[in-house]
């Protein structure tokens, strides 16, 4: 994993631990087959892919209500 890719997609998402699960959440789906939503280059590994796709605006996230947990 690239660090400098980390810091961009922090710029975006600067909550580490949901920065960390977002990648991570995406990594999974992209083992399990999921195709890219960007131009993968060589030797680009499934955490360099999910924080690109974060840092083009392609890959966030959505924090739910306290209401809507409980449902």
């Amino acid at each position: 994993m690239m660090s400098s890719l980390v810091e961009e997609a922090s710029k975006t998402i600067p909550s580490v631990p949901l920065l960390v699960n977002v990648v991570s959440k995406r990594v999974r789906q992209l083992s399990a087959g999921h195709k890219p939503m960007i131009d993968v280059v060589t030797r680009m590994g499934l955490a360099d892919i999910a924080l690109s796709e974060i840092i083009a605006g392609k890959l966030g996230y959505e924090m739910k209500k306290k209401d809507e947990e409980e449902s």
